[in-house]
């Protein structure tokens, strides 16, 4: 279910040029009414459901109705960030409250060397146009290597 806005909770971020909501937002779906001064989804179908708007928003003005799969109908997933971690808070149609907390963390943008740690690349991509390096994801078997132009 794509994000909505809570009418009565939003202040339009005021005093700022752009809402938290339209900064954030990946796919650029959130826009600020300039007439009431309110965020609005302006193409809910459109919506990936990230979330990144719910946790931003300063008022928690901003909720996603839950798929059945973790929140059955007619529940409710709030979120609470801190500096360090993010508590989520699922409540249930039937008034049963859970809460669940993850830890975070901040990398500040250039401070990620992408190529320290584990991840690195483990083949040998010298041999990229020999039979058998590509192999399919379900069969394990070998691709055919394309043909030299």
């Amino acid at each position: 279910m794509p994000s909505f806005v809570i009418t009565e909770k939003c202040d339009g971020c005021t005093g700022q040029d752009k809402t938290a909501c339209m900064y954030i937002c990946p796919h650029d779906l959130m826009t600020l009414k300039k007439d009431v001064k309110k965020a609005v989804n302006q193409e809910p179908v459109q919506c990936w459901e990230c979330y990144s708007c719910v946790k931003i928003c300063p008022q928690q003005a901003i909720e996603i109705r839950c798929y059945a799969d973790f929140a059955p109908l007619g529940g409710s997933v709030i979120p609470l960030p801190a500096s360090d971690s993010i508590m989520w808070t699922v409540k249930f149609r039937n008034g049963n409250i859970k809460r669940f907390k993850f830890p975070t963390r901040t990398v500040l943008p250039g401070e990620v060397n992408i190529f320290a740690g584990e991840g690195e690349a483990k083949a040998d991509f010298s041999k990229v146009k020999e039979q058998g390096f590509f192999t399919h994801h379900a069969t394990g078997k070998a691709l055919p290597v394309p043909a030299a132009a």
